[in-house]
């Protein structure tokens, strides 16, 4: 797949190009100045107009569906397209522009105009960035939408796929269900996540015990860079290509596209769902931990425990998602052996297809279509926040006492997402590629608190009682570091966390957490990949200045 074949970059030549030229310069000059309202941004519109138009050439008649301005009728429609988490819609630290690329010709003369007037880029996929890094910054920038980058190419012979980084991992599943009914993809359950974020910071779901990561599967990639040049896995240097894997791609350039190694899966999967309330569920749980991680590869069981959301008489429920990898005849015996206390029966479990285990798992109906896998957005989207920590010695059930009495004092959406480790995680090696969390951990805890009502005493009511419940968490977690997952991103982890230019020392308080001994190598490998720190964000790999 050609996804980096070159739009021209040709100047234009002649009298009559060069008028036509100045005749575009002088229209996008007009518009800016009637449509921005204060003088120094009305400089930087301009000065980036004019350097795209120089770069790309005749590139007049794409510029209104491709650039948008603040006082653009489309830029609120395309800034909140997708936006995830309205937490973060008021925020007044939004783009200077919006880049909405069709082609890597677009994208390479944002980076070079963002560098020529002197403001930051920064990159969107999904829109998924827990705490928004991917469409706020402080300082003036230019955010480059991804969403029109999205071409999906399987290629069964060789069993690979070359993604766009724009795609989501529901565009993913559908098309690979179309080419073959026995591969699938060991990424996330969300389908409207972009896949351009989502394997950068390591991306793992129901496949994860029996194939690892999404990170894991890839196998080459492009990615442009500082300089605008668009580099593959041998130009870009196997340093380069590890670090991307996993550790913050958006650090060293932006992804255009990642080629993947597609799995094996059975034609006939087994899910159930088994819910559990109040001392069962609390019971239930704690011998899940003893057990999740030494399962059979093929068997995939998490748990998610949550309060029932409202003001009214609170209870505790956990349920048993699972995925098995094969038919319920052989399921119930493993879990019979393994796993008897759940009491899990031939009714309890649903056989269907791979791609049919993904709407499951996405939130959708069982009889719903694939298709509905192309939404790119969020099902249930409301105002979150969200921790994360990882467990390696199972949790007494006295200690688990005092978090599930915390869930049952919140009165709004509050759940803890367990992910069982083990299996092909602990056979890969913690410096394999940056994402370090392998062997030793026996799961992962996301912690997630939701509210509906966007105003700022509800934010810092739910903020406080996430703060409370990772302080509570301290003594039972992972410590030296306490490790924490980076596609959860939780800029509480640093002191610093509205500063984009930390310094190495600063930020390897949550680099350590993030990447615990692979962080210093990354920082190593960015001082050399992109010296003037030009891809940067409150929580991207520094330069190592120390």
């Amino acid at each position: 797949m050609h996804v980096c074949k070159m739009h021209g970059l040709n100047q234009p030549q002649g009298r009559k190009e060069k008028h036509k030229r100045d005749m575009n310069y002088l229209v996008v000059f007009m518009i800016l100045s009637l449509s921005i309202s204060y003088a120094a941004s009305t400089s930087l519109d301009k000065s980036f107009m004019q350097c795209m138009l120089t770069i790309i050439g005749d590139y007049s008649k794409n510029i209104e569906k491709t650039v948008f301005n603040s006082s653009s009728l489309l830029y609120p429609k395309v800034l909140e397209s997708l936006e995830q988490n309205p937490r973060w819609l008021n925020s007044s630290n939004k783009p200077l522009l919006i880049v909405k690329p069709f082609h890597e010709s677009e994208i390479q003369a944002a980076i070079l105009c963002s560098k020529e007037i002197g403001v930051q880029i920064r990159v969107r996929s999904g829109g998924h960035d827990y705490e928004g890094l991917s469409y706020l910054c402080k300082t003036p920038f230019i955010m480059i939408d991804l969403i029109e980058i999205r071409s999906i190419k399987i290629n069964l012979v060789d069993e690979t796929a070359w993604i766009q980084a724009g795609a989501t991992l529901g565009e993913l599943y559908y098309k690979i269900s179309k080419a073959s009914k026995v591969h699938g993809f060991p990424a996330g359950l969300c389908a409207s996540v972009g896949i351009g974020g989502h394997i950068s910071g390591g991306g793992f779901g129901t496949l994860l015990r029996k194939y690892g990561l999404a990170a894991d599967h890839v196998v080459d990639a492009y990615l442009i860079d500082a300089n605008g040049r668009i580099l593959d896995r041998k130009s870009m240097g196997e340093d380069v290509f590890w670090a991307i894997r996993g550790g913050s791609a958006s650090s060293f350039g932006v992804v255009l596209a990642w080629k993947i190694r597609l799995v094996k899966v059975p034609s006939i999967v087994t899910v159930f769902s088994v819910r559990t309330v109040e001392e069962r569920a609390k019971k239930l749980f704690h011998r899940w931990q003893y057990i999740a991680d030494k399962l059979h590869e093929d068997l995939f069981i998490r748990v998610v425990a949550q309060n029932d959301g409202s003001n009214s008489k609170q209870i505790i429920q956990a349920f048993f998602n699972s995925l098995f990898l094969g038919g319920k005849d052989k399921l119930i015996p493993i879990m019979n052996e393994s796993f008897p206390e759940l009491g899990l029966q031939a009714k309890d479990c649903i056989e269907m297809s791979w791609i049919q285990s993904v709407l499951y798992f996405a939130g959708y109906n069982n009889w719903d279509p694939p298709e509905f896998l192309l939404n790119r957005t969020t099902i249930y989207k409301s105002s979150f926040k969200a921790k994360s920590d990882y467990v390696k010695e199972p949790i007494s059930e006295t200690s688990l006492e005092g978090v599930w009495t915390m869930l049952l004092k919140e009165d709004t959406l509050a759940l803890l997402i367990m992910d069982p480790y083990g299996g092909k995680m602990s056979e890969i090696s913690e410096s394999e590629i940056p994402f370090p969390h392998r062997e030793g951990y026996l799961y992962n805890i996301q912690y997630m608190v939701k509210w509906e009502v966007n105003t700022i005493d509800e934010s810092n009511k739910n903020l406080k009682w996430m703060e409370m419940v990772y302080r509570y968490m301290t003594p039972y977690v992972s410590k030296s570091p306490r490790a924490a997952y980076f596609n959860y991103r939780d800029l509480d982890l640093g002191s610093n966390k509205h500063d984009n230019n930390t310094s190495y020392s600063e930020a390897s308080v949550w680099g350590s957490k993030y990447f615990k001994g692979n962080f210093r190598r990354l920082a190593k490998i960015k001082t050399k990949f992109d010296p003037q720190n030009f891809f940067r964000n409150e929580q991207s790999i520094p330069l190592l200045n120390i």
